[in-house]
C-alpha cells in the first residue's frame, strides 16, 4: 500500500489506458478495502488483457463467465458487467473528445484541484465536482461511478490532490509509468 501510495496515488494522469485501469478498479472496489484490489491487480491486468478498453469493450459472455469462475479478480456479475459496459462508454467518450483524458481533464479546466486537509476528518468521500462528474458519467451509460467511487477516483488519478498537509509526498510533477501531469 505504501508503495501505490507514494509512487501512484494522485499522480496526475492523462494516460488513457491507465485512466480506464483505474475506472475498472475503482468499480471494483466498491464495498472492499482498497488493499483488496492492490492484491489482485496483477491478475485482472493478465485475464483483462491489460485493461484495453477496446478489447474489453468486446467482452460477450463466454468472456464474462470465465471472469466469473476466476477467483483472481472480484467476482461479482454486476462488477464484472460494469467492467465492459464502462469500456464500451470509455470508448465513446473517448471518440467524441478525442481522449478520455482530455473529457475528464477538462472538469477540473486541465490543473489538479489542491486540497490539502489538515487531518482525516477533514477528507470528503464525494464532492460538488464528483457529483457533478458522476451524474454525466452515469448519462454517458457507465455504471459503478456513483459520487463517492468518482470522488476516490478523482483522486487517484491526480485531478483532486488530498494529500493530507502532514503527508511527505507531493505528486504535483511527478511521473509515473506513462502518466504525467
Amino acid at each position: 500500500m505504501c508503495r501505490y501510495h507514494d509512487g501512484e496515488w494522485g499522480v496526475p494522469s492523462r494516460d488513457d489506458g491507465y485512466l480506464f485501469e483505474m475506472l475498472v478498479l475503482e468499480g471494483a472496489q466498491a464495498g472492499l478495502s482498497w488493499s483488496t484490489i492492490v492484491a489482485k491487480r496483477e491478475h485482472y491486468r493478465r485475464v483483462m488483457d491489460g485493461f484495453d478498453a477496446g478489447r474489453v469493450a468486446g467482452y460477450g459472455e463466454d468472456k464474462v463467465s470465465e471472469l466469473l469462475d476466476d477467483p483472481g479478480i472480484v467476482r461479482n456479475r454486476l462488477k464484472v458487467r460494469g467492467a465492459v459496459t464502462n469500456a464500451r462508454a470509455f470508448l465513446s467518450v473517448r471518440d467524441e473528445h478525442g481522449s478520455f483524458a482530455e473529457y475528464l481533464w477538462a472538469w477540473v479546466d486541465h490543473a489538479p484541484i489542491v486540497n490539502r486537509p489538515r487531518s482525516p476528518a477533514e477528507l470528503p468521500t464525494r464532492t460538488e465536482l464528483s457529483d457533478r462528474v458522476s451524474k454525466d458519467l452515469r448519462r454517458r451509460g457507465f455504471t459503478f461511478v456513483g459520487s463517492t467511487i468518482v470522488h476516490s477516483y478523482l483522486e487517484a488519478v491526480g485531478l483532486v490532490d488530498d494529500h493530507l498537509v502532514t503527508c511527505p509526498f507531493k505528486p504535483g510533477g511527478q511521473e509515473s509509468r506513462g502518466r504525467s501531469v
